[in-house]
C-alpha cells in the first residue's frame, strides 16, 4: 500500500473546493454553502448574497462525524489531517442523525446507521460516506451517487475474522459445545457423545464464494472437510473445492451449510421452508452474512422437527442500534423461540469484531476518505466511477484540479472542454457508472480569477451534479 505522502502529495493548506451543497442539478439553483464551508483559498458562496468569496483554508473547517465506535486507527488518521473529528460510540436515532449530518462534510458509519434518502436529503454539505465495514446496504447508494456523494467501504479487511468465527461455530455445533457449556454453568454435569461428531470427513457447503467464502474454503479443507460451493457466477475454486450448479444440489450434499451473500432482493429469505426440505436430516446451518437471508420462522420449525441438528446466527432481520437488553420477546417476536432451541449459537453480529479487523478497516477506510477529500480520487468507491490522477505537488503552485460530477448524458465533455479550452489542460480523465459520470482535469498557469470563471461556467451546465476545485 502506498504511503500517505505518496497518495496525498498536495498540502492540505493548498486545497480548495467549490460545491453546490443543495446538491441540486438545476443550473439555476442557489448555493447554500455557509461561509468558509469546507475549503478556502477557493470559492464559496454566502447564504445571504450568493457572491463568491476567497477564504483562507483551515483544515479545522472540515467536519467529520464518526458513529458506532469506529476504531482508533481510523479516528487518529483523520485527526492527523487537521480535520474536526467527532466520534460517538453508538449510532443515532434518525431525527438526531438528521440534525447532526446537516453540518458535516464526511460521515463514517458501520452497519447500524441507516443513511436513507430522507437522511441524505438533509446532508447539505456531505461529499463522502465511509462505511467502516464490508456491507454498504445501509446506505442509499443510488441517491448518494445521483447527488455526488461518494461511498467507500472495506470489502476485504475482516474476511479472515469472519471465516475463523465460522470454523469455530462448525466445531461448536458438531460437538454440542454450547449446550454442554450452558448446562455446566447451571450446575449440570452431562457428559454425552450421542450426536457429537468430528468435522473431519464432513462436507461443508458454502453459499457465496467471495472473499469470506473462499478463505473459509481453505481453512475447512485444512481441517479435513470436503468443500462444495454455490455462487451465481462461475468462480475458480481454491484447493480441491468444487462448484455445484444449483443451490438445491449444495443443500442435498452438505453436512454444514454456511451463507456468505450480500443483502439483495434475490437473497431475501434465500433459505426458507423449501430449502430446509432439501437439506440433509441432521445437518447444520450457519449465517454470518445478512439477517434477511434466513427465514427465521422456517429455521425454528426445521430445528424443532429435527430436520437440522443445530444452527449459528450472527446476524438478524432487525438489529439494535446499541448494546443492551434487546434480545427479548417484547422487542422481537421470534427471539424467545430462538433462545429456547437446543444447539443453536446466537451471537450479536461479531463476525468482523476482532482487534485486527477493526484496526485494518479503520486504516483502509480513513485512507480512502483522505484521498477523496484531498485529491478527489475515487478508487474503491462503490457508487461512483473509479477515477484517479497523479497527485498535485507543492511545486505545482499555479495548478488547479477540477472535479466535475455530472449526469451521464451526451455532449457533456464537449461543453466542459469548451470551458477549459482557454487554459492549459495537463491531464484529464473521465469515466461513468450507470447514470453518473466523474471527470477530473488538472490545469496549469491559472489564478484566482481563472478559477472563479471556470467554476461559474461549470456550475451553469445543466448536467452538473457537483463541482469541486482543488488547488
Amino acid at each position: 500500500m502506498a504511503t500517505p505522502a505518496q497518495d496525498i502529495a498536495i498540502s492540505p493548506n493548498r486545497l480548495a473546493r467549490t460545491v453546490s451543497n443543495t446538491l441540486s442539478v438545476s443550473p439555476t439553483a442557489t448555493f447554500h454553502s455557509p461561509p468558509n464551508s469546507f475549503g478556502g483559498a477557493g470559492f464559496v458562496r454566502t447564504r445571504t448574497t450568493g457572491e463568491k468569496q476567497l477564504k483562507p483554508f483551515d483544515t479545522q473547517d472540515i467536519k467529520i462525524l464518526l458513529l458506532e465506535n469506529v476504531n482508533e486507527s481510523g479516528r487518529q488518521k483523520l485527526a492527523e489531517q487537521g480535520y474536526q473529528v467527532e466520534a460517538l460510540k453508538t449510532s443515532l436515532p434518525e431525527e438526531e442523525l438528521i440534525e447532526k449530518i446537516r453540518d458535516v462534510h464526511v460521515i463514517g458509519i458501520r452497519s447500524k446507521t441507516k443513511l436513507n434518502e430522507r437522511v441524505l436529503r438533509e446532508a447539505k454539505n456531505l461529499i463522502v460516506v465511509g462505511c467502516f465495514c464490508i456491507g454498504t446496504n445501509q446506505v442509499d447508494l443510488e441517491y448518494a451517487a445521483k447527488h455526488g456523494i461518494a461511498v467507500f467501504n472495506s470489502p476485504f479487511a475482516n474476511s479472515r475474522s469472519v471465516a475463523e468465527l465460522v470454523i469455530g461455530e462448525i466445531i461448536v455445533l458438531a460437538r454440542q459445545l454450547g449446550d454442554r457449556s450452558n448446562e455446566l454453568h447451571n450446575g449440570t454435569w452431562n457428559k454425552v457423545s450421542s450426536g457429537c461428531w468430528e468435522i473431519r470427513g464432513k462436507t461443508l457447503g458454502i453459499i457465496g464464494y467471495g472473499h469470506i467464502g473462499s478463505q473459509l474454503s481453505v481453512l475447512a479443507e485444512a481441517m479435513g472437510m470436503s468443500v462444495i460451493y454455490y455462487d451465481v457466477v462461475n468462480l475458480m475454486a481454491l484447493g480441491t473445492a468444487t462448484q455445484v450448479p444449483t443451490l438445491e444440489q449444495l443443500l442435498n450434499e452438505a453436512d454444514f451449510v454456511t451463507c456468505h451473500v450480500p443483502e439483495l432482493p434475490e437473497t431475501k429469505n434465500m433459505i426458507s421452508a423449501p430449502q430446509f426440505e432439501h437439506m440433509k436430516k441432521g445437518s447444520y446451518l450457519i449465517n454470518a452474512s445478512r439477517g434477511s437471508v434466513i427465514d427465521i420462522p422456517a429455521l425454528i420449525n426445521a430445528s424443532r422437527s429435527g430436520k437440522i441438528a443445530g444452527a449459528a446466527l450472527d446476524v438478524y432481520p432487525s438489529e439494535p442500534a446499541a448494546n443492551g437488553d434487546y434480545f427479548t420477546n417484547s422487542l422481537n417476536q421470534w427471539a424467545e423461540e430462538l433462545r429456547s432451541l437446543k444447539n443453536i449459537i446466537l451471537s450479536p453480529h461479531i463476525g468482523g469484531s476482532t482487534e485486527e479487523a477493526q484496526r485494518a478497516i479503520g486504516f483502509e477506510v480513513s485512507e480512502a476518505l483522505i484521498r477523496y477529500v484531498n485529491s478527489g480520487a475515487t478508487l474503491g468507491a462503490v457508487n461512483l466511477p473509479e477515477v484517479t490522477l497523479r497527485s498535485l505537488t507543492l511545486e505545482e503552485r499555479n495548478h488547479a484540479r477540477i472535479i466535475y460530477i455530472h449526469h451521464n448524458v451526451p455532449g457533456v465533455l464537449r461543453k466542459v472542454n469548451e470551458i477549459l479550452g482557454d487554459h492549459n489542460v495537463d491531464k484529464q480523465i473521465t469515466d461513468n457508472k450507470n447514470e453518473v459520470a466523474y471527470l477530473m482535469a488538472d490545469i496549469s498557469n491559472v489564478n484566482s480569477s481563472d478559477i472563479k470563471e471556470i467554476s461559474d461556467n461549470l456550475e451553469g451546465l445543466s448536467s452538473r451534479i457537483l463541482t469541486r476545485v482543488l488547488f
